[in-house]
C-alpha cells in the first residue's frame, strides 16, 4: 500500500445510519477518526441521509463540519450551521391528497409520518413509531388530521411497519394508487414517498455542480436502497459488507461491516 497520504478523491459522502452510525445511534470510532484525518488532508465530507434536520444535527457536530447536508433522502439540501436551505423539493398538492385518501386502507400495522415545517407529524401512536423516533433521536407530533398541515411543504412521508412482511404489500398500494413520488426503502421496515426526482444521488449531483466539483472525484458510501443512486453516481460508489445486497452488487468496493469501520476502511483506500 502507498504511503503517499495523497488524496485521490475531493468529497467523501456517506450515510449515517447503518454504515456511519450503529445501530446504538454512535458514530463508529474508527470511522470518526478517519473522517477527521481525511479532512485534516484537505478533503470534504458530506452527510447524506434520509434524517431530518433535527435528527442529523448531533452527527453533523460531532464531524465538525460545516458543509451543506444531504437530508430526508435528497429532498433537502441544508447548511446545517445556519438553517439555510440550498436544495427543496416537496410533494405535489395531488399526490399528497393521494397519500392521506390511502392512508386508512393500508395494511394493518403501518404508520404514517409526514415531515413538514422541520417537525414530524403522526396521527398515531405505536410501538414502531416510538421505536422509530427514539432511533432518529427525535420527537414524533401529534395532530388531529392530516389537514392540519400545509399542503405545499410536505417534505416527505415515511410508512413505518410493524414487521418486514408488510414492505411489499405496502409499496404496491402506494405504486399502484399515487403518482408523483419517490418511493424507496431505507431501512427493512421503512418505506418513503419522496417528491419525484428526489434521491440522494440527484441531491449529489445538484451540490457538486454548484461547487464545480466533477462526480469522479467524489467517493460515496452507503448501505441501502436508498444509498443505490448515490454510490452508482460518484466516481468511486462502496457498499457496507453488511448493507443489503443490491446495494454491494451494485458497488465499485465492498468495504467492511458498519461496526468494524466501514467508512474507515473507504478513507484507507481514497487516503493511503
Amino acid at each position: 500500500m502507498s504511503t503517499t497520504g495523497v488524496r485521490t478523491v475531493d468529497w467523501i459522502v456517506t450515510d449515517l445510519d447503518g454504515t456511519l452510525v450503529r445501530r446504538d445511534r454512535e458514530i463508529v470510532e474508527p470511522s470518526l477518526a478517519a473522517l477527521r484525518r481525511f479532512m485534516d488532508a484537505g478533503g470534504t465530507v458530506i452527510v447524506a441521509t434520509g434524517r431530518s434536520e433535527t435528527a442529523a444535527l448531533p452527527y453533523y457536530e460531532a464531524l465538525g463540519l460545516t458543509t451543506p447536508a444531504i437530508l430526508y433522502n435528497g429532498a433537502r439540501v441544508v447548511d446545517l450551521s445556519t438553517g439555510t436551505v440550498l436544495y427543496r423539493r416537496c410533494l405535489g398538492v395531488a399526490a399528497w391528497a393521494q397519500l392521506t385518501m390511502l392512508f386508512g386502507s393500508l395494511p394493518e400495522g403501518v404508520w404514517p409520518v409526514a415531515f413538514s415545517g422541520g417537525r414530524a407529524h403522526t396521527l398515531h401512536d405505536s410501538q414502531a413509531l416510538r421505536d422509530y423516533a427514539h432511533r432518529d433521536g427525535m420527537t414524533l407530533t401529534r395532530i388531529g388530521a392530516w389537514g392540519d398541515l400545509l399542503l405545499d411543504d410536505i417534505v416527505k412521508v415515511m410508512l413505518i411497519c410493524d414487521d418486514p412482511g408488510l414492505m411489499d404489500p405496502t409499496e404496491e398500494q402506494l405504486a399502484a394508487n399515487v403518482e408523483g413520488v419517490t418511493l424507496v426503502r431505507s431501512e427493512s421496515t421503512y418505506l418513503e414517498a419522496l417528491p419525484p426526482g428526489a434521491t440522494k444521488g440527484a441531491a449529489l449531483r445538484e451540490l457538486a455542480a454548484s461547487r464545480n466539483v466533477a462526480l469522479a472525484d467524489i467517493a460515496a458510501i452507503g448501505d441501502n436502497p436508498n444509498d443505490l443512486d448515490m454510490i452508482q453516481a460518484a466516481g468511486l460508489g462502496a457498499a457496507v459488507g453488511d448493507g443489503a445486497e443490491t446495494v454491494r452488487a451494485a458497488a465499485d468496493l465492498v468495504v467492511g461491516p458498519c461496526a468494524d469501520g466501514a467508512v474507515a476502511d473507504l478513507v484507507a483506500r481514497v487516503l493511503p
